[in-house]
């Protein structure tokens, strides 16, 4: 992962600044994106909270982690940028605390979607195991389980940065970016590896998991066209994640295209590879999904009624939920 994107505003080589108008435009903009998405996602953890059948529900709990998670990556990715606008540089310690956070949460995200890649393949293609399989507990256990592979990959940065560089480089300031902080041969080495292996590993679950959801729903039911295009938006989702991985590339290759867009190319990629993802995400596995749409609506408008409530809901079908959508 790179989040040398938080810091739009400079070029590699001269440290070229924007604009008074355009570092204030792009400011606005991201802060705006922000805050929408954040509510949007936090009426979902809220019409989560309050409906203890969902909170049952292994599909709905992963779909929530992946909220609450996406939330505290859009929020930190969004105060790194304006912090690299406003004050350039912090100090060390406060900059390894926001790196790491955000490191991990943008890490979580394919993981978490692989997870519910597996869990809606088995509600489609193995229906009569899903409830022994996928229980709550067997979720919470997974989620901790994302957590700590995502520890795994940025641990080792931490013990390098603490082996290499000297005691008064944690008293000093810093333009806070994963690339000048974690700035060791040792570190890029490593993290281009372990991009590689969760790229792939990521990627092999996702083509196996969804193709077979494909099939399955061709197969078993009439409603082929609505599995389909919920299979091809989450693939779609899961690429703009995956961008994280080969941002530099993707970076370059714009990059040669307009070589004298520098500042506007580095926001593009900002907003493509942190922002984008958290947008499709509540639209996607919330508000597309039957089920939650029809709390979340009421939450959104600012409206409550007593049909909301938990005991006048009945359970929805898992496998049907999926397919619905």
């Amino acid at each position: 992962m790179n989040l040398s994107s938080v810091n739009g505003t400079f070029t590699a080589a001269g440290r070229q600044r924007d604009t008074f108008t355009a570092a204030v435009t792009k400011n606005v903009i991201v802060t705006a994106l922000c805050i929408s998405i954040n509510y949007v996602n936090g009426t979902l953890v809220h019409t989560f909270r309050k409906h203890q059948i969902l909170s049952l529900s292994p599909r709905y709990i992963l779909f929530i982690h992946l909220v609450i998670n996406d939330m505290t990556q859009l929020a930190l990715t969004t105060l790194l940028h304006v912090i690299s606008y406003t004050l350039y540089t912090i100090s060390v310690p406060f900059c390894l605390i926001l790196l790491i956070i955000t490191i991990l949460t943008t890490l979580n995200t394919p993981l978490n979607l692989a997870g519910m890649a597996v869990e809606c393949y088995i509600a489609i293609c193995i229906p009569l195991r899903h409830g022994l399989i996928c229980t709550v507990k067997k979720t919470y256990i997974l989620i901790g389980l994302i957590w700590v592979v995502s520890a795994l990959s940025i641990l080792p940065d931490l013990f390098i940065l603490l082996a290499t560089e000297p005691l008064h480089f944690f008293h000093s300031r810093v333009l806070c970016t994963r690339y000048t902080v974690f700035r060791s041969i040792y570190s890029l080495k490593k993290r281009e590896a372990s991009h590689i292996v969760c790229l792939v590993l990521v990627w092999l679950i996702l083509f196996y998991t969804y193709f077979r959801i494909l099939f399955a729903a061709k197969g078993a039911t009439a409603d082929f066209k609505k599995a389909r295009n919920t299979i091809l938006l989450h693939g779609f989702q899961l690429l703009l994640c995956m961008l994280t991985y080969v941002r530099p590339m993707f970076e370059q290759g714009l990059l040669y295209l307009l070589p004298k867009q520098h500042l506007s190319v580095r926001f593009a990629c900002y907003v493509i590879v942190q922002i984008l993802p958290r947008f499709v995400s509540p639209i996607v596995y919330g508000l597309r999904d039957q089920t939650f749409r029809r709390y979340v609506r009421r939450y959104l408008l600012c409206k409550v009624s007593t049909s909301s409530h938990p005991e006048n809901v009945t359970k929805p079908n898992m496998t049907s939920s999926m397919r619905q959508q």
